[in-house]
């Protein structure tokens, strides 16, 4: 596919700082000896996880994968506007949450350190997985965490942080924090808030609190062992962890090749050393939805042409709707139906292929392939984010496939905006939590 656009002191005073600087490495309590066990509250950490993506190794091809994921992100598209509304209901007791993604991490728990896959989800904050003994647990692709098995694992009392960052607590008889978390889908998890230590890799972090769930109900979850949180909240990995980015690197959609999360000193991977270019928005904040990254939306160019859509159509409303969040749990872009209507007009002209009126794949707007088009021409399509203007390659918006047809990436919405994983494809998603932006930086995924 090829695209009409052309993308192309002194010494003494040096070394007294020098055995100062050694003698607080050596000497400092709050930093463990062991090579592998950082303490999170003093330490930044950086470390690499792997990511597959839930049909990983399906054999399903591109058109597949993509109806496949869109039917699970529809779902989790109503979910996450239905968070957004009743946060700033009152009247809502038991808060709903997104549930499931479209990525599994790895990583193990306690010690001696268990192993398991759950899903990455940057629109929670809640670490949780599954616990002995159970009331109800779904069937799990790994082994059920045994607290009692472990030498780390200790719950956390009703009176602490952990326990009053929850959106919905109550207390144990043992006067322990429970947490009960409720999904859009009827999936639930219910258990104890603990602390224990999670591996990544060849790196240890104490003390990581999270949801020892044994009352867990629903197939929303049945690709993993449990969920990550990655959100903006204080429950959140990245927040736990006192790291102060974050960023990933998702290959295509039917790529044989994983994914990859950098966590802390590892987010901007090769970035620092090279002259890749990178474009920085700033991090949008909604008073209502703490959790969500949401972007400044200013625009959107097709071809050559500026769209004429209203700016206000991506702004946060009173009642928490509106917006665009940045997710990697979604797979499609949404768009508001009136800015969607205007890109589908747009597109259609600029195509100069018949357009499909009912097309099978689920997707709106689709043209059809003639014989000979081996190689299609597409408009560029530019986002124009405060401050960053991402010209997505043309794969990461029309997705061609064996069927004989070509079809855009995107769907429409009602409430909410959602800048969606297959146009974050081949791009570098860096998010800062202390400077409150997100920075685009175009990598080939599949070789990190």
């Amino acid at each position: 596919m090829s695209s009409s656009h052309n993308r192309n002191f002194s010494f003494f005073l040096m070394a007294i700082t020098l055995v100062l600087a050694f003698a607080i490495l050596f000497v400092s309590p709050s930093v463990s000896t062991s090579p592998n066990l950082l303490d999170h509250a003093g330490v930044k950490t950086g470390f690499q996880v792997t990511l597959k993506h839930v049909d990983f190794g399906g054999n399903f091809t591109k058109l597949e994968l993509l109806q496949r994921a869109m039917k699970r992100g529809r779902k989790r598209m109503e979910r996450l506007h239905s968070m957004a509304l009743a946060s700033s209901d009152a009247t809502i007791e038991a808060p709903i949450h997104a549930g499931n993604g479209e990525f599994l991490m790895e990583l193990s728990i306690g010690n001696p350190p268990e192993p398991y896959s759950a899903i990455l989800d940057t629109g929670s904050d809640l670490i949780w997985t599954q616990c002995k003994p159970c009331k109800h647990c779904y069937d799990q692709p790994t082994p059920i965490f045994d607290p009692s098995k472990s030498s780390t694992f200790s719950n956390v009392p009703c009176a602490s942080d952990v326990c009053s960052a929850l959106p919905q607590s109550s207390c144990s008889a043992e006067s322990n924090c429970e947490y009960e978390y409720t999904y859009g889908d009827y999936s639930s998890t219910h258990g104890t808030m603990a602390k224990e230590t999670f591996t990544f890799g060849d790196v240890s972090v104490p003390k990581i609190a999270f949801g020892c769930g044994s009352d867990n109900e629903g197939a929303g979850f049945s690709q993993g062992s449990g969920l990550v949180g990655m959100g903006r909240g204080p429950l959140s990995l990245v927040s736990q962890l006192n790291e102060p980015k974050f960023s990933y690197c998702l290959t295509s959609i039917d790529s044989s090749k994983t994914s990859t999360l950098l966590m802390g000193s590892q987010a901007n991977y090769h970035v620092n050393n090279s002259n890749i270019s990178k474009k920085t928005t700033p991090l949008i904040k909604s008073t209502s939805n703490p959790t969500f990254y949401y972007l400044s939306l200013e625009g959107i160019t097709i071809g050559d042409k500026l769209l004429a859509i209203e700016k206000s159509t991506f702004a946060i409303r009173e009642d928490g709707s509106g917006g665009m969040i940045i997710d990697s749990g979604t797979t499609l872009t949404y768009l508001e139906d009136s800015a969607f209507d205007i890109v589908k007009k747009e597109m259609i002209e600029q195509m100069k292929l018949p357009v499909v009126n009912q097309s099978g794949t689920g997707l709106e707007v689709c043209f059809e392939l003639l014989s000979t088009d081996h190689d299609i021409e597409v408009p560029k399509f530019v986002f124009h984010f405060e401050g960053a203007d991402l010209d997505l390659p043309g794969e990461n918006y029309i997705v061609a496939d064996s069927s004989g047809e070509a079809c855009l990436a995107m769907a429409r919405s009602n409430g909410m905006s959602i800048f969606g994983n297959v146009q974050q494809q081949n791009i570098l998603m860096i998010h800062d939590l202390v400077k409150e932006t997100i920075s685009f930086v175009p990598t080939k995924c599949d070789e990190l």
